[in-house]
């Protein structure tokens, strides 16, 4: 590892104290520019959880480079300054004529990804955010300042009606946020409806938010009460919103302006009373500067916005993150039987696409399978012949042979299938290659389990 310390007068980032031991997160102002590439001229202020550079849509600063990876690397600022990493990226990031892979970086400094120049300027000045006493908010856990950020905003966020954005990664928990923000909420008692904007057909999704008349389309046999109708007096969660189909997007956008919705099939509006929270796993100004998403609906949607960090900015809390699910999972078994020194150092050091899901996939794999952490990690296999599986594996007598050995089974190929699934980033073809096995039968056995967060 290359590092070089910037040489300003004080830290990027230090935490202000007050006698009311509320504290809060001073941050010196800095911005990421192109100076040099297709994107030549993009701009962006760096915000507290950083930036992570690529060409996915998911990257809060995307590029349309082609010869950038999807998530190329990452800036993150820190007390001892800006922190650049690069994400196993194909061609390299590059600073000061060197190939890096992490290292502190100082004001002005020029890298190099691709046929791109990026610009990191540090101004004058610093912003001030607030960092919450608490360490929990609702059913997440976190001690690191990241989430104290995260938790200070989601804890005024249910004091207020406003509309809320979450953004954040596949897997750092949106979901769990916008349950406990609704349940923190004066509309409590009200209804939480969800709605998967990503996982249905344009058509249908138009159904299941505004409802439909019978007979409006074929195999519309009864009426069908949309989510804003269902979720009146309380709070529709508007899941994946980035995946919503244009043709949609004005007339979500009639619904918060006028907090009115027409069902297909009339032409009356019937009025409805719901707070709404919409998640994205994808950058919505990106998505805004390719003309996929409409600029007025993102204003609507993002009165107040809130960063959910990648498990990666905030690896301090997977200790105890760990060790929490371990005795979910398994009450009856110590987590430090399993989570030991050096299984917790393995698992601060993978990069955890999957973030916070993937973690509790492989805690799960690792209660099962305490001899192979690796394995659990997606770094290998799971030898079920070495002598040392024999003689660590745990049986039942109480159990008939057949039934033992058909839960062993299922047990066994659940978590293998999570496990390749996981290394491949979630990408079926490429994870039944890297285990040997024809995709045909891996999406059997993925039906078998009930295992639905897979892709082609």
């Amino acid at each position: 590892m290359m590092t070089h310390v910037d040489n300003m007068d004080e830290p990027v980032t230090r935490i202000i104290s007050t006698e009311q031991a509320v504290s809060s997160l001073q941050m010196r102002r800095a911005r990421l520019k192109v100076v040099k590439g297709p994107d030549k001229g993009l701009e962006k202020p760096l915000p507290p959880h950083g930036f992570v550079v690529g060409t996915s849509p998911t990257c809060n600063f995307m590029l349309t480079d082609t010869a950038v990876s999807q998530a190329h690397l990452e800036l993150l600022p820190g007390q001892q300054g800006f922190r650049l990493r690069d994400l196993d990226s194909r061609n390299g990031t590059w600073a000061r004529g060197l190939r890096v892979t992490d290292v502190l970086v100082e004001h002005k400094e020029l890298i190099e990804v691709g046929y791109t120049t990026l610009r990191l300027i540090v101004d004058s000045g610093h912003e001030e955010f607030p960092l919450s006493n608490a360490t929990t908010f609702g059913p997440m856990l976190g001690r690191s300042l990241s989430m104290r950020q995260v938790f200070a905003l989601l804890e005024r966020a249910a004091t207020s009606d406003a509309t809320l954005l979450l953004e954040g990664e596949s897997g750092t928990g949106k979901d769990l946020a916008a349950e406990t923000v609704h349940a923190l909420s004066p509309r409590t008692e009200g209804p939480f409806v969800v709605v998967d904007c990503g996982s249905m057909q344009a058509t249908l999704v138009e159904s299941q938010l505004f409802g439909h008349r019978k007979g409006a389309f074929t195999g519309a046999m009864t009426d069908h009460t949309g989510a804003f109708e269902a979720a009146d007096g309380g709070t529709v969660f508007l899941d994946e919103i980035g995946e919503l189909d244009s043709a949609l997007q004005p007339k979500l956008l009639r619904v918060l302006e006028k907090r009115q919705v027409q069902r297909l099939g009339e032409n009356s509006y019937r009025p409805v009373d719901v707070r709404v929270i919409a998640a994205t796993n994808r950058d919505l100004e990106s998505e805004l500067r390719a003309g996929r998403f409409r600029q007025d609906l993102f204003y609507r949607l993002s009165v107040l916005r809130v960063h959910m960090p990648a498990l990666r900015e905030r690896r301090d809390d997977i200790p105890e993150l760990a060790r929490h699910m371990a005795a979910a999972l398994r009450p009856g078994v110590a987590p430090e039987q399993v989570l030991g020194k050096d299984v917790l150092e393995l698992l601060g050091s993978h990069p955890w696409p999957g973030n916070v899901r993937e973690l509790r996939n492989v805690i799960e794999r690792m209660l099962i399978f305490p001899e192979w952490p690796e394995a659990a990690l997606g770094r290998g296999r799971f030898d079920m012949q070495s002598p040392a599986a024999a003689s660590s594996y745990t049986v039942s007598l109480d159990i008939p042979f057949h039934e033992a050995r058909r839960i062993a089974t299922e047990v066994f190929e659940k978590a293998y299938l999570e496990a390749a699934l996981d290394a491949a980033s979630g990408v079926v073809a490429q994870a039944a290659r890297q285990v040997d096995l024809p995709r045909q039968t891996f999406h059997r056995l993925l039906a078998k389990h009930k295992i639905i967060r897979a892709q082609e």
